[in-house]
């Protein structure tokens, strides 16, 4: 065969294999996100499992009494930071190559900000030195870590600390200002939206504190609310965020707390379509 008319069959081998990989491409915004327009303001949402630190301390009092024992938990959970990039664009070449102008980088949710755990004593259902347990469950009472063993009542309590994913929603607000030659600003906006979540109490009448079966137990549950149901923690207000002048194209993407993409990109629009 001709080299020519070899060249040309390999030429239209590659282009049908570059056409293949474009159209297979994951597209901006896609892996769980969200994104609502209202008017000039787009919302974008993203499911995001935060990791999170529990540190507790738990006192006893009452060990002998019935029905039970007071137990008192102080502590709380440290949570592991939420940020925002923003990417101002001037163009869109082809189908999937971008040409980043600006980045703005904003940290919403700063890392180690915290949720105290209500001092309220709770009273254990089962009398006479029980064991004594603690678990994070979600509000439907599914385990969200292992159950810790705290002790003997008459004998102290001992703290926890665990590290575990909580479930939440970052939802951003983005709107638009100027879109002019001198510098396109942007207005960002939104909170975080936390799984409910217990403290569960696990009080039982066991030789056993350790391991070993306790379906015999005469035991008793208690949950004390750390998260209630719709808490949300609000984003840091931002002053007006700018990037590249003219008409950009504008992108966001969530950070965790170490500055890491969460997600994908989204494309939140042209400058002039959010003022």
């Amino acid at each position: 065969m001709h080299r020519k008319a070899i060249a040309a069959m390999i030429a239209v081998v590659l282009g049908l294999a570059f056409a293949a990989i474009a159209v297979g491409a994951k597209p901006a915004g896609s892996g769980g996100g969200t994104t609502d327009g209202v008017g000039g303001t787009q919302t974008l949402s993203l499911a995001y499992d935060m990791p999170v630190r529990a540190q507790v301390q738990a006192t006893a009092e009452g060990c002998l009494n019935a029905p039970g024992p007071y137990v008192t938990l102080n502590g709380g959970l440290t949570l592991g930071g939420l940020g925002v990039e923003l990417l101002f664009k001037n163009n869109l070449k082809g189908t999937h190559t971008f040409v980043t102008q600006s980045t703005v980088d904003v940290t919403v949710i700063p890392a180690g900000e915290s949720i105290s755990i209500p001092k309220q004593p709770v009273q254990g259902g089962t009398g006479g030195n029980p064991f004594i347990w603690l678990q994070f469950v979600d509000d439907e009472g599914n385990g969200m870590t292992e159950e810790f063993f705290l002790g003997r009542c008459v004998q102290g309590l001992s703290g926890v600390s665990s590290d575990f994913f909580l479930p939440t929603t970052a939802i951003a607000s983005v709107s638009g200002g100027s879109c002019d030659n001198t510098g396109s600003t942007i207005t960002l906006s939104g909170e975080l939206r936390l799984t409910a979540m217990n403290a569960r109490l696990i009080f039982r009448n066991n030789d056993n504190p350790v391991g070993g079966p306790h379906e015999n137990d005469q035991s008793a549950v208690v949950d004390i609310v750390i998260i209630p149901q719709g808490e949300t923690i609000e984003f840091a207000k931002q002053p007006p965020l700018g990037g590249v002048g003219g008409n950009p194209w504008i992108f966001l993407q969530f950070l965790n707390g170490q500055g890491m993409p969460v997600g994908d990109e989204f494309l939140v629009g042209r400058c002039v379509q959010l003022s």
